[in-house]
């Protein structure tokens, strides 16, 4: 089995405490060759953590023809400059989120690996986590018959003040947290043949920075549910990641616990409209009752199975297959695209002023 070299750029939070977190627990599959950082001290920790090679830039990986895979975990604003300079120096690169601040900036990244014959790919790994999986599996299993609304919350109440809550560093709460629950947004909704209807409400809440804490972002299609994603940092009551409603049944849960109840359609008592008052046997107004028998299911999330283990063994699979066996890739860059394009619009829609205009 072939050994793939690795280069991550940057050892922040990703860099460091999720992808070179991972792959040397996957030698299998993957070896780091190369980190990139600009910080010196990080740079120290890397060559003694992984045995790797160290670069301040991440141009000096220029003219190595053993890096298989290049992992760009750079701060967000450079995620697509220096993905399209990776791409058009024969690099095969998988980017972190937030792919990119606009549609534009896309299109010219799926551009440049469409001209260097090279792999694209976007690191989102929530999608492949099991209590996402899980959501989907029980709709697709029809339980809860046609799906009317599907709430999507990471919410929490916190305060920021690092570069994260700066609009000049593309991030705020809708770049940073929000490729997560958009992209489950967009993947339940599958509406991929166009742009879906939104509305979308942004507020600056508990940041110390210019961008964004709160979102509230509505999604629908032709023939779709509802999907209603928020992602607040002044929520002090959050009391599910998902909820949904069904013409059978409804669904409620978070990464760690998910329940679900639903009727048997030919199971449920037979009724029929009536428009003339209902009344009881002694002709005493009466409320429409029936007794329906419910089903109750569960699931919970091993010990060793968090968003930030699992999930990323399988987005890494995937990219390892397609890297060796020209498998095609689950999350793709056109779909990021379009999640990409709905963050746009949500900042059209709701323009902030800027600290470094004031």
């Amino acid at each position: 089995m072939k050994q793939l070299n690795v280069a991550v750029l940057g050892q922040g939070r990703s860099g460091l405490d999720i992808h070179c977190a991972y792959l040397p627990k996957d030698t299998e599959h993957f070896r780091i060759a190369a980190v990139v950082d600009a910080l010196p001290e990080r740079r120290e920790k890397a060559a003694r953590l992984f045995g790797c090679d160290v670069y301040a830039d991440y141009r000096e990986l220029f003219g190595r023809t053993d890096i298989d895979l290049v992992v760009n975990a750079l701060p967000s604003h450079f995620h697509p400059p220096v993905t399209i300079d990776l791409l058009e120096h024969g690099f095969n690169v998988m980017t972190e989120k937030p792919m990119a601040r606009t549609a534009a900036q896309v299109d010219r990244m799926i551009e440049a690996a469409e001209k260097s014959g090279k792999m694209l790919a976007v690191f989102q790994q929530s999608r492949f986590a099991s209590y996402y999986q899980t959501v989907k599996d029980v709709i697709a299993s029809g339980k809860l018959g046609r799906i009317v609304q599907i709430s999507v919350q990471f919410d929490g109440y916190a305060r920021r003040w690092d570069w994260q809550c700066c609009q000049e560093f593309g991030a705020g709460s809708l770049y940073n947290t929000g490729p997560h629950p958009v992209d489950q947004a967009l993947d339940l909704l599958d509406y991929r043949e166009g742009m879906p209807e939104i509305f979308c409400k942004m507020d600056r809440v508990n940041t110390f920075g210019d961008a964004e804490d709160y979102v509230k972002l509505l999604l629908t299609a032709p023939g779709r549910p509802v999907i209603d994603v928020e992602i607040s940092s002044c929520n002090a009551y959050p009391n599910y990641t998902y909820n949904v409603q069904g013409t059978r049944g409804g669904l409620q849960g978070n990464m760690e616990e998910i329940k679900w109840r639903y009727f048997k359609e030919e199971e449920a008592p037979e009724q029929h409209l009536i428009k003339t008052p209902l009344m009881k046997e002694d002709g005493s107004p009466a409320y429409c009752s029936e007794k329906l028998t419910w089903y109750e299911e569960s699931w919970q999330a091993s010990k060793d199975d968090t968003p930030f283990t699992t999930a990323v063994g399988r987005i890494y699979h995937t990219i390892y297959d397609h890297l060796t066996e020209g498998t095609p890739l689950v999350v793709t860059p056109q779909q990021v695209r379009q999640q990409i394009a709905v963050m746009e619009k949500c900042h059209e829609m709701n323009p902030l002023s800027r600290m470094d205009e004031a």
